[in-house]
């Protein structure tokens, strides 16, 4: 179960969109707003397995063309008898699985990283410039009842589990081997505690980035008032080992922020892309002008979450998100180089056959100069929830 979900944050809503059109396949090119013209290529089943729930997925690109997909892996608790799954669960596992092509992948997954204390969620990598690779992640441990007692208050509990926040795990030898965990600070509007006592580390699901300068910068999550979570700015100097807190990206009063994704535009702003609640799902933006040290947001106009920005060839951006209300699916939008053209960008639609609100989390890489893979996870008919992808080719 989502920490946001749990959070009782999750808002349905309707929203009427004035420029939607569908990502055709092979044989329809479609135009995206200013943007490149888009047609979808095929989707891709890109793991898949009756028996688990498999779902949040990441993607980046090695330098010798390796795709590498990780995601979070659990047992489908229908198979014990159970009703249905959440996402929380004491087996949650970060898997990987790998790709010469965007089409055709490992059939049985890596193990990325098992956590020490709980189950894990969200494996959100970054390839640094040097090829190191940062997987940042959070998890939940179950506490046994004589224990509960005994816990430093607040802390925040969730379908019998206890929130553990955020940790990275880092690899130097292409995801062969992975050294960790790295716990982040805790930033001091956090207000919750960890089952070992301590302040929860940072942590969220979302992009992280590696500006140009080579800071990296990661908008985390905290819970800074009892129901309510907000965003933070902090940045890593020295390729994920230690972070430092920077400011407020996303705080309000009635609005929760949670799962954002970062970037840097080729000018220097920073710029977040968050998901909300108590705000009827809309998609919102927050810009710094000042390198990080103050940000202002905003209500970019459409609903959807989480998201995620894609640098293009040409500098453009390609925003992608779940789409939680029918038809459900997969959207996108191609914005210009400084993301400001979110009110006017055209939506794309790149799938709308999905289940159920149970998917999304999209992720996007390039395949070549005129080719993107969308992964992200799905269900047909409510079914096994699977990891899936979607290639488009850019026709101008």
């Amino acid at each position: 179960m989502k920490l946001n979900y749990v959070l009782g944050v999750l808002i349905t809503g309707t929203f009427t969109f004035s420029n939607i059109c569908i990502a055709k396949d092979v044989s329809t090119e479609t135009p995206a707003g200013n943007g490149p013209e888009l047609r979808k290529v095929k989707d891709v089943v890109i793991y898949e397995d009756e028996k688990m729930y498999s779902s949040f997925p990441s993607v980046v690109k090695r330098p010798n063309g390796e795709l590498l997909v990780a995601f979070r892996r659990a047992p489908e608790r229908k198979i014990y008898g159970e009703k249905g799954t959440n996402h929380c669960d004491p087996n949650s596992y970060l898997m990987m699985v790998r790709s010469k092509d965007g089409e055709t992948w490992t059939k049985e997954p890596e193990l990325l990283y098992a956590h020490q204390y709980g189950g894990s969620q969200d494996p959100c990598l970054l390839q640094l410039k040097d090829g190191t690779l940062l997987c940042a992640s959070y998890g939940w441990t179950i506490i046994r009842p004589d224990g509960m007692s005994n816990l430093k208050t607040p802390y925040f509990q969730a379908a019998g589990f206890i929130f553990l926040g955020g940790y990275l795990i880092r690899s130097t030898d292409g995801g062969k081997t992975w050294k960790g965990p790295i716990y982040p600070l805790s930033i001091s509007p956090e207000i919750n505690y960890t089952p070992m006592g301590e302040k929860v580390p940072a942590y969220n699901r979302g992009a992280l980035y590696e500006g140009k300068s080579g800071r990296i910068f990661w908008v985390v999550a905290a819970t800074d008032s009892p129901g309510r979570t907000s965003n933070y700015l902090i940045y890593s100097d020295d390729k994920g080992l230690t972070w430092n807190y920077s400011a407020p990206v996303a705080v309000d009063d009635k609005v929760v922020f949670n799962e954002t994704s970062v970037y840097e535009t080729p000018k220097g702003d920073i710029v977040a892309f968050l998901r909300t609640g108590n705000f009827n799902d809309m998609a919102c933006i927050a810009r710094s002008t000042d390198g990080g040290k103050s940000f202002k947001w905003e209500s970019m106009g459409f609903q959807g979450h989480p998201l995620q920005a894609l640098r293009l060839p040409d500098k453009r951006v390609m925003l992608v998100y779940g789409y939680r209300h029918v038809p459900y699916g997969i959207r996108a939008r191609i914005l210009n180089a400084e993301c400001t053209d979110y009110a006017t960008s055209t939506e794309i639609v790149l799938r709308d056959d999905g289940g159920s609100s149970d998917l999304g989390y999209p992720w996007a890489t390039l395949l070549g100069k005129n080719r993107v893979l969308v992964t992200y996870y799905f269900n047909k008919n409510n079914g096994t929830r699977h990891i899936a992808g979607t290639i488009l080719e850019m026709t101008k």
